[in-house]
């Protein structure tokens, strides 16, 4: 009898905006709803389970569209009460993720913007594919 392997790759085709700053997630949602003109809405916090055994932990979780392209916003926190989303890039409060399509000069136009929040640190594009636990970022 013959054996078939099946591989698959997961497509992650988002983009990631790593953000830095002190701010409470609703203060910073408020800050960005103000200075982009979007419309964060909080909904119900991401559930995962980090380790083995351990029980899940709560990220804080917000939620915008754009109608007209069909591109979603998720904000999400980085730091959990037991733990990290995204261990490896500790120094990231949260993470803004687009999915759908976005155009890059609008794309450029929203880190720009999200830098010139004086409350934010940094603003960064990351490739998540480079992310070593990027599975986390899939929901």
């Amino acid at each position: 009898m013959s054996r078939k392997n099946l591989k698959f790759e997961i497509d992650f085709d988002f983009v990631l905006i790593a953000l830095t700053t002190s701010l409470k997630d609703y203060r910073i949602c408020y800050l960005i709803n103000k200075s982009l003109n979007f419309n964060f809405v909080k909904v119900e916090d991401l559930e995962l389970e980090i380790g083995a055994n351990q029980s899940p932990v709560l990220f804080s979780n917000y939620l915008y569209s754009w109608e007209n392209t069909e591109t979603d916003f998720i904000f999400i926190a980085n730091k959990g009460y037991e733990g990290y989303l995204v261990p490896e890039m500790r120094e990231a409060d949260y993470f803004m993720i687009i999915k759908n399509y976005i155009d890059e000069s609008d794309l450029e136009t929203i880190i720009s913007s999200l830098n010139k929040i004086p409350e934010v640190v940094a603003a960064v594009k990351i490739d998540p594919k480079k992310v070593k636990s990027r599975e986390n970022l899939l929901f």
